[in-house]
């Protein structure tokens, strides 16, 4: 499996995927990280593990249609089969996500359909988890579509939440979980056979 990662932030997920790659656990090969942010440590992860990168964001591109066209084109010369938005936090245009349909996952740390949608990222999910007093969060992976937190759900993991949690304390917990999900459901996905290539 050839894997392009989009990431804006630190890349802890990212490091997951290329440790599972790196290990033999994920018969897979990240291809290309791309971040709107130049100076993000997922860049820089990638980079140390010798991944071809891209900055593209509103400083590279002016408008969203060059954006869209410029993403597409890099997953494309990459041969990218399937997009994984690790916190990443701009919307895809229509040109990847119709080239990429049913190819492009991400994960979210919470139990989807709660806590989703445009504001519920990191540890603002967390924060509403434990101001909702839940019992219980964790992660989700799904399908991109063209909305926040909307497509088809692939698969879940259930963290219970402690009486005493921190919002440091339950994002460790969730972070950990989540990056298991997304390895085993990548492994999933490979195991099953191909229906189409890029």
């Amino acid at each position: 499996m050839r894997i392009a990662v989009l990431a804006s932030h630190q890349g802890t997920t990212l490091q997951a995927v290329l440790d599972a790659c790196a290990q033999g656990s994920l018969d897979a090969e990240v291809v290309l990280v791309v971040s709107n942010n130049s100076a993000s440590g997922a860049m820089q992860r990638a980079r140390k593990a010798g991944v071809k990168v891209a900055h593209i964001s509103s400083q590279t591109h002016n408008n969203a249609k060059d954006r869209d066209a410029a993403l597409l084109t890099a997953l494309q010369d990459a041969g990218a089969e399937w997009v994984l938005l690790l916190g990443y936090m701009k919307k895809l245009g229509v040109q990847t996500l119709a080239a990429y349909n049913g190819h492009i996952l991400n994960t979210h740390p919470a139990l989807l359909p709660k806590f989703a949608g445009k504001g519920f990222f990191g540890r603002k999910v967390h924060e509403a988890v434990l101001a909702a007093r839940e019992t219980e969060s964790g992660a989700t992976v799904h399908l991109v579509d063209t909305d926040y937190d909307t497509g088809p759900m692939l698969s879940q993991v259930r963290v219970p939440v402690h009486a005493d949690d921190t919002v440091d304390a339950l994002e460790a917990r969730v972070k950990t979980a989540e990056q298991k999900l997304l390895i085993d459901t990548l492994a999933e996905l490979i195991s099953r056979p191909k229906v189409s290539n890029y």
